[in-house]
């Protein structure tokens, strides 16, 4: 269901363990993400698309856009 966090994490070299320690979370719940057996947090995904520096759309598929919108 969330191909794309996979895909930048092993883009970025990342095990889910440590992109887990950066979300402050254990690999198994980060996994749950990954496989889609969980829904994502909003607070997670701007975690994330923060970290690739990309957009939440990017994330979640709704845009093939990898280049973020302008922050606030």
């Amino acid at each position: 269901m969330y191909p794309r966090i996979r895909d930048l994490r092993e883009d970025h070299d990342l095990t889910q363990s440590q992109i887990a320690k950066i979300l402050n979370m254990s690999q198994t719940g980060y996994s749950q993400y990954e496989i889609g057996k969980n829904d994502i947090p909003t607070r997670i995904l701007i975690q994330l698309s923060k970290y690739y520096n990309t957009s939440v759309d990017y994330l979640l598929g709704l845009t093939n856009e990898i280049n973020p919108y302008k922050r606030n």
